[in-house]
């Protein structure tokens, strides 16, 4: 149908635009999807969208079936993913609403089904994920910010947590030390399971909140969202814009 798809965080359950041609239900042999997939196109341009936490937000980022999603969108010819993401700053520079492309991943998340191959593996299954993130995807995206004159920051490392709970302080500070520039729930194992199916996947982060420990008080939903509202319009146009550009 569509060789581009876009996965949709917190904040971003809909596209503006986007003319709505239906919706599909696609069973798998994982169980099902996190919603039906919505099909659609925006200024003729064809895309499907899935919201991951299901259309109300009501599936938790551990209950995520990851892989009944990303082989629903394979079984559908989609060979690219734009991945939409909130997530909390840790480094200096991803303040709450910044966004940014990340190029590398840690995995911190434990119990999730990782691959498709978990109960028929041979060594041919094994995937190099040295560089996590579709390089020209990311180019992409970066472009598209930069024609809607919206700053982007190119580059740092994901860490993928396990949810639903934020993190303790410690944590941050160890993620820190690590090298992760920003901390969200959902990044993996979507990325992996992305590379096993040769699907090019690439991640918009929207910072929603500074991480524990980095800022003053406790971290409320009302301030992530505030935030959200605000950054997620921008995170919107950087999308449609790359749609635009296919």
């Amino acid at each position: 149908m569509t060789a581009l798809a876009i996965i949709g965080g917190t904040g971003l359950s809909e596209l503006d635009d986007l003319v709505i041609h239906g919706y599909k239900q696609v069973d798998t042999p994982f169980g099902k999807t996190s919603s039906d997939i919505l099909i659609g196109d925006l200024a003729g341009q064809s895309v499907l969208f899935l919201p991951r936490h299901g259309q109300n937000h009501t599936i938790a980022p551990h209950k995520i079936n990851y892989r009944a999603n990303i082989w629903a969108l394979h079984s559908l010819g989609v060979t690219s993913i734009i991945a939409v993401a909130a997530v909390g700053g840790i480094r200096d520079d991803m303040a709450p609403g910044v966004i940014a492309v990340p190029d590398q991943i840690i995995d911190y998340t434990y119990g999730r089904e990782h691959s498709f191959f978990s109960d028929d593996f041979c060594s041919d299954n094994h995937i190099d994920f040295t560089y996590p993130y579709d390089q020209h995807l990311r180019q992409q995206l970066l472009a598209a910010g930069k024609q809607r004159n919206i700053s982007m920051i190119d580059g740092g490392t994901y860490g993928a947590t396990q949810g639903p709970r934020l993190e303790t302080a410690a944590e941050i500070k160890r993620m820190a030390q690590d090298g992760c520039a920003m901390v969200g729930m959902t990044g993996m194992p979507e990325a992996g399971l992305a590379r096993e199916l040769n699907m090019a996947y690439a991640t918009c982060a929207v910072m929603a909140n500074w991480a524990a420990g980095l800022s003053d008080g406790i971290i409320t939903m009302a301030a992530i969202e505030h935030t959200l509202n605000l950054a997620m319009k921008q995170a919107k146009q950087i999308v449609s814009q790359l749609i635009l550009t296919q």
